[in-house]
């Protein structure tokens, strides 16, 4: 399976970001890709006002989303990406959704929050309450994450035990001391975990790091961006994650069930 993860700096204006996000499904789409990842909360961001983002919030039914389903009629591609959705008044939810020919096909509220290194997501943002559903690409079964959950290997330990061979992760990693270590260190532990491809897209304004990457079942980063926009393209291949399976069965060998999310 061909793969796509579009890295760029998300601006205030939501018509000039669902219209990046439109180039990058047409470029992606125009390369053969079956699966396209996006970074985090794409609808807006400022440097000077860090609650846009939830200020900016659209319904799933609302323009921003409109725009990019109709870029996804008449193929097959998936694509991947999230948006603050409204909750109750001045309140949102941080909601990744996959397009697929003009719908969409699944959606995930963010369960884990960013409350930590000073920033408090919670103050304006609801998390979710449930483990996402997986989603088939090409054959494939696709687990659902976004950014802060990749601290919490319970929740890519479940998807995998569901049946899971890729993680995807858009997210918007902060900028801080070591963060991009942490991000990094992050992204292959949690491949080995589950021996499964992970699949990450980083938003890389001036506040955050960028750095997406692709990651194969044995921790190997086999596709990286630096902190620049960039379009990344690799493949997933099925016997890769075969093999690993065969060489570190730890999925099979695991003595604990992960513990309950929810």
């Amino acid at each position: 399976m061909h793969v796509a993860v579009g890295q760029f700096a998300v601006t205030p204006d939501w018509k000039e970001n669902a219209q990046k996000c439109v180039s990058l499904m047409a470029q992606a789409r125009e390369k053969g890709a079956a699966l396209l990842v996006l970074p985090e909360a794409l609808l807006a961001r400022a440097d000077g006002d860090p609650d846009l983002s939830v200020k900016s919030a659209q319904p799933l039914d609302g323009p921003f989303l409109q725009q990019l389903l109709g870029e996804s009629v008449g193929n097959q591609m998936t694509t991947l990406l999230t948006i603050h959705v409204p909750s109750t008044p001045g309140r949102a939810i941080n909601t990744l959704v996959a397009i697929r020919g003009g719908a969409i096909i699944a959606r995930y509220a963010k369960l884990h929050l960013y409350d930590a290194f000073s920033v408090q997501e919670s103050r304006l943002v609801d998390p979710g309450d449930c483990v996402p559903p997986l989603v088939e690409v090409d054959g494939m079964k696709i687990g659902l994450m976004t950014c802060y959950d990749l601290r919490f290997p319970e929740l890519a330990l479940s998807l995998a035990q569901q049946g899971a061979d890729v993680l995807v992760l858009p997210a918007a990693w902060v900028k801080g001391p070591a963060k991009e270590h942490h991000w990094a260190t992050l992204l292959a532990a949690r491949a080995l975990d589950t021996t499964c491809y992970v699949v990450a897209a980083g938003e890389c304004g001036n506040k955050n790091i960028g750095q997406s990457r692709v990651v194969d079942p044995l921790g190997v980063t086999i596709a990286a961006a630096a902190e620049a926009p960039a379009m990344l393209f690799t493949e997933i291949i099925s016997a890769r994650i075969t093999l690993a399976r065969e060489q570190l069965p730890v999925l099979r060998n695991r003595r604990f069930a992960p513990p309950q999310l929810l």
